[in-house]
């Protein structure tokens, strides 16, 4: 459910009223819902529904003549040749998958260190998955990939059916350049498959009657050889049906060797299991909120995200923390190995990313919302950090690491600096800058700043502002405010290329708050606003609107929110409890309905983040919030525009589609467009995507900036 910045874009104005949907109360419980026939995904009545409301939006919009130059613009921005080919450093190369408007589902291609340092690299071509997808008859989204260590030539492909996080599972040889003749092939399902050695996997999927959780997910892993069927696959670990799932776990080092194998029984959202297989099964005594990292420098990597006193006693760790051991230490008996701290975060600061290499330790961090890098290498019993001289006063993000050297490169950014790609290698210190995005917009006319809003009880809470700086503050100027605040996920800076293009150049502000929920500060700015403390991200949200409006750089006419998947939820509860602040909303793939949240996609797995509402109490204050239920007669609401994906097995596309059922049913104007293909992006290709964002922004336009 996690989500990445989803740099949104639009709003609408027309009173499109849904056909065949009278008035009606507010629906209280599951029991009185009079649009559950919309929970429906693929039911004839529901998608000949989405279809209408479909052909409403796209002739509201698309006939906005600034439509098709968004949409041009857009497009130009996603195909652009001169975009930055991201990579992954492997045994055999520099692996790149790419779409432009030749390759639409996309290729995946390789190429050399110095080629990719060249401006025009010589890729090769490993598959192509639009040929692939026309000789299947399949509209195929690739997933993933997951290559045997440390040849690195067998691999498992993921292939999804129009974006959905079910997916195929078909092993590919990347030296031959096809599929393995009787190789490991999975029929489509929610499944994680792992290597173990070249004839054996580990396996956690649907298996019959039974095997799946309430939230969708298998809690039994098994173990498949090479030729046998799944019905002859070994049962190894078996969850409970009340987890959220289990998943296969193998730990390897840089060299590809296995020192464990077990699973990781997802027992909450955030509460983890871990249980190593042997002669004996042995459950870990790591406290549940922790998670297994890796192998550097000989030691085990553990990262914490709860305070915790080992068994041993020696000294507690604090939440945010690494820590590790030794691992022939923890090898001979995992229960009673000896943790030694790596990384503690101080006042503001939080673990952004880590990778291995070879020998290092490479940590991003987070220091009140700005990043740094830093090469941690264990010497002489002790963790000693170095920092990676990167650009300052810019976000840094871990984009590649080399397990076979101490090769890392990262990507440096801000709201308005294009992305680079910098090299750099630890073992000769050589540093430099491999890969530019060009401008995107022009950004001299333009300015950051960084503010806080105080929230309902207090608490100091930041964003950032993006605005011209020729801004009146006199409240004329279009803000669109973003926030996700959920999964312990950060909102931080980075390019906003098309944010830039299609609405900072026309003279309009931009937004991004770091609610609490999210995981800007660690841990405890996740957990602060987490189940019963759950409006305090709200609060929070709705804080950052009334800030904006009291400086004046803004007013509820022009002032738009914006928000997916969890942030789908977020702007449906300031729009239903703070209606009059706003005058646009945009939902993505949104959560609506948490009465019913649990029954439908995979909701039941966020129960540890919002509660459950067959628990009387949790229930309670979950209809307190619930956007859906909030929607009553009598109130005004900002007209949203809602937007999800019939493929979408995440976040329930029943959602967006009550949601507009009811503001239909209450006379209230709406704009709803459900794409069939994209899963939980609403977007398969960068052509849907263009799509999406140009009918965002358009939207935004007609309710923001019109008079």
């Amino acid at each position: 459910m996690k989500n990445s910045l989803f740099l949104a874009a639009s709003l609408s104005m027309s009173c499109l009223m849904a056909a065949g949907l009278s008035p009606t109360r507010a629906p209280a419980t599951g029991a009185e819902d009079p649009f559950l026939w919309l929970e429906e995904i693929e039911g004839p009545r529901a998608l000949a529904w989405a279809q209408t409301e479909n052909d409403k939006t796209l002739s509201a919009l698309q006939s906005d003549p600034r439509y098709q130059r968004f949409y041009g613009e857009a497009l130009h921005v996603l195909h652009a040749k001169d975009r930055i080919p991201y990579v992954s450093l492997g045994r055999r190369g520099l692996d790149n998958f790419w779409q432009d408007e030749n390759q639409v589902r996309g290729v995946l291609r390789r190429t050399t260190l110095e080629s990719y340092r060249t401006h025009s690299p010589r890729w090769e071509t490993i598959l192509d998955v639009d040929a692939l997808a026309d000789a299947d008859k399949k509209n195929w989204v690739l997933k993933g990939v997951s290559c045997l260590p440390p040849e690195e030539r067998l691999c498992l492909l993921n292939l999804s059916e129009g974006g959905k996080d079910a997916v195929f599972v078909r092993e590919f040889d990347a030296v031959a350049k096809a599929f393995v003749t009787n190789g490991f092939a999975l029929p489509e399902g929610k499944q994680e498959v792992t290597w173990v050695n070249s004839d054996t996997v580990l396996i956690t999927r649907e298996w019959g009657e039974g095997t799946m959780t309430q939230a969708g997910y298998p809690f039994v892993v098994k173990e498949l050889k090479r030729a046998q069927s799944l019905a002859d696959a070994r049962e190894v670990f078996r969850g409970e049906p009340t987890d959220v799932g289990a998943t296969p776990f193998v730990l390897r080092d840089s060299e590809g060797t296995i020192h464990a194998t077990g699973a990781v029984r997802g027992i909450s959202s955030f509460e983890h299991e871990y249980v190593l297989f042997g002669p004996e099964p042995i459950k870990l005594n790591l406290p549940k909120k922790a998670a297994i990292a890796g192998i550097a420098s000989g030691r085990l990597l553990v990262t914490l995200n709860e305070d915790w006193m080992p068994p041993s006693g020696d000294a507690p760790f604090s939440a945010g923390s690494i820590i590790s051991y030794d691992l022939a230490e923890w090898k001979q008996d995992p229960l009673r190995a000896r943790p030694t701290l790596v990384f503690k975060p101080g006042p503001r600061q939080a673990l952004s990313g880590f990778t291995a290499t070879r020998n290092l330790l490479i940590l991003t961090i987070l220091d009140n919302v700005q990043s740094k890098a830093f090469v941690y290498k264990y010497h002489q019993g002790a963790w000693r950090a170095t920092p990676i001289p990167l650009p300052e006063n810019a976000s840094v993000g871990l984009a590649a690491a080399s397990h076979e050297t101490d090769e890392a490169m990262f990507t440096v950014s801000s709201f308005l600096s294009p992305t680079m790609l910098w090299y750099f290698d630890a073992a000769t210190e050589r540093l430099e800058i491999l890969k530019a995005t060009p401008p995107r917009f022009d950004p001299s006319r333009l300015v950051v700043e960084q503010f806080e809003a105080i929230s309902r009880d207090g608490t100091r809470i930041p964003y950032f502002l993006l605005r011209p700086k020729s801004a009146r503050f006199d409240g004329s100027t279009p803000t669109l405010l973003y926030g996700y605040g959920g999964f312990q996920t950060p909102l931080i800076p980075s390019y906003v290329g098309l944010t830039g293009r299609l609405w900072l150049e026309q003279g309009n502000a931009y937004v991004v708050a770091n609610l609490r929920g999210g995981g800007e500060f660690g841990p405890q700015w996740h957990q602060t606003a987490q189940g019963a403390t759950k409006q305090r991200t709200w609060d929070d949200f709705i804080a950052v609107a009334e800030d904006l409006i009291r400086r004046k750089i803004t007013s509820p006419r022009r002032l738009g929110v914006v928000g997916g998947s969890q942030g789908g939820l977020l702007v449906g509860a300031a729009m239903t409890q703070r209606p009059e602040l706003f005058n646009a909303a945009i939902l993505q793939v949104p959560l609506f309905d948490m009465i019913r949240f649990t029954k439908l996609g995979a909701g039941a797995s966020w129960i540890g983040e919002y509660g459950d509402p067959t628990i009387p109490e949790q229930r309670e204050w979950l209809e307190a919030y619930s956007p859906y239920q909030r929607l009553v007669p009598g109130k005004t609401y900002p007209s949203p525009f809602i937007l999800t994906s019939t493929k979408d097995d995440r976040v329930h596309p029943g959602h967006g589609r009550k949601a507009a059922a009811r503001l239909a049913a209450l006379g209230q104007p709406y704009l709803y467009y459900e794409n069939i293909d994209g899963g939980h992006s609403a977007a398969a290709n960068l052509i849907e995507q263009a799509r999406r964002i140009s009918l965002e922004y358009t939207y935004a336009s007609r309710r923001l900036v019109d008079e």
